[in-house]
């Protein structure tokens, strides 16, 4: 299953409003074991942090279209900003290192 690192800062409403000063942290991970459970994932961790990112997650989904599925409803909701990277295991990466890709450099 594809697995993705989501970083994500609450907006002023998403704190104040819409979630964790009114539901605390276990709040938000229920919310967020909800949406990821519904289509198919399973949160593999989830931390709250301070900084540039007030929570990290690593997530399984799926497929890459579920993930973006969530993406597009966290972000239209105004209370996250979030971006998600695609995590490869070690054998994805010998797998893309053994294929063969037909590419020109620019001015090559």
């Amino acid at each position: 299953m594809p697995k993705f690192l989501i970083q994500a800062s609450y907006t002023p409403e998403g704190i104040r409003i819409r979630g964790l000063l009114r539901e605390g942290a276990s709040g938000r991970r229920a919310a967020v074991d909800r949406v990821v459970t519904g289509l198919g994932g399973r949160v593999e961790s989830m931390y709250f942090a301070f900084g540039a990112d007030d929570v990290i997650l690593v997530v399984d989904f799926p497929d890459p279209v579920s993930m973006a599925a969530v993406s597009l409803a966290v972000k239209a909701s105004g209370g996250l900003s979030t971006r998600a990277t695609p995590l490869l295991t070690l054998d994805e990466i010998d797998e893309a290192a053994r294929r063969q890709v037909d590419f020109r450099p620019p001015g090559g």
